[in-house]
């Protein structure tokens, strides 16, 4: 029986791997039970957001994602060369940017029809403005940006704001999008696992307050269990501004976010759910997987915000 030590060509030796590893992959993929991805054992959930949970499902956009990424995975030759390329540029760089820089890593959030089921709005629906905060490189904006007439975006990563502007969205530097220096308020604040990778997502939380129109509205995912951490070049380092999440489990930690983050800093959930954070893979896996809560807000009054501080 052959292995991978007997083997002294690297090249011959990655494609051998490769093989065995698709193999593994292809008995993974058939053992993958999907649904379990948007599991809530909604009995857990504090009596205020059981009513506000909305179940979301597998469907054809999420599947069209993953079958994109196992057929990117299969370029071996490229993989190989992004997998060298990775590894020479991380000493120097975010993950972010090398991801940019080579095209890949492209997330996937919700589909089309699960973002109509969570704002609880029809195919045909228009607003004015949408800011997408953190957008990377625009894969899950082109989800929400048919509904507006103008879309405005802000990242980081240099190579990531190319792409952006590539695709025809107006930039925003990360200090310009607030309202009292951009002038804008927005109909829509996207703001989708970017919380547990800023310096300070307090801050955050209150200039999309101030953001938002007096109808508007703020979609947010984040990674549960919460695990906060910021690039800052080649190094993650802690953030400056800690979110009191605590609770062992999905659930437990959604109701630690609502009470402790998004109550305080005045915002109220619509609706949520559970969805699977997907984004493509390389070499050794098709695509990897986190667990988000994605919340629909809307901001509250300020009295009432003070009354419940009191």
């Amino acid at each position: 029986m052959w292995s991978s030590s007997h083997i002294r060509n690297p090249l011959a030796r990655s494609l051998y791997m490769q093989a065995v590893r698709q193999a593994e992959i292809e008995e993974e993929l058939r053992d993958t039970r999907y649904e379990e991805w948007y599991t809530c054992d909604v009995s857990l959930l504090s009596e205020t957001l059981q009513p506000k949970y909305l179940p979301l499902h597998f469907d054809t956009e999420t599947e069209e994602f993953l079958q994109g990424s196992r057929e990117k995975s299969d370029w071996v030759f490229t993989q190989i060369f992004h997998s060298v390329v990775s590894t020479l540029l991380s000493m120097f760089v975010s993950v972010t940017s090398i991801n940019g820089w080579l095209g890949r890593g492209s997330m996937f959030v919700f589909s089309q029809q699960h973002f109509y089921k969570l704002m609880r709005i029809a195919p045909g629906w228009q607003a004015e403005r949408l800011l997408d905060l953190g957008a990377g490189d625009g894969n899950v904006t082109r989800i929400m940006s048919g509904h507006f007439q103008e879309v405005f975006v802000t990242e980081q990563s240099p190579p990531m704001r190319e792409r952006l502007q590539e695709r025809g969205y107006r930039l925003l530097d990360i200090e310009e999008w607030p309202t009292p220096q951009s002038g804008l308020t927005y109909d829509l604040i996207s703001c989708l696992n970017l919380l547990d990778r800023c310096d300070k997502p307090r801050s955050v939380l209150e200039d999309i307050r101030r953001s938002l129109s007096p109808d508007g509205h703020l979609i947010l995912a984040v990674v549960l269990p919460f695990s906060p951490c910021v690039e800052s070049g080649s190094k993650l380092v802690d953030p400056s501004e800690v979110l009191p999440v605590e609770g062992k489990g999905w659930e437990l930690q959604a109701n630690s976010f609502v009470e402790q983050v998004l109550t305080p800093s005045g915002f109220e959930v619509e609706t949520f759910s559970r969805l699977p954070y997907l984004c493509e893979g390389d070499l050794y896996h098709p695509y990897y997987i986190l667990h988000d809560a994605v919340f629909v807000l809307r901001p509250t009054e300020v009295e009432n915000q003070q009354e419940n501080r009191v």
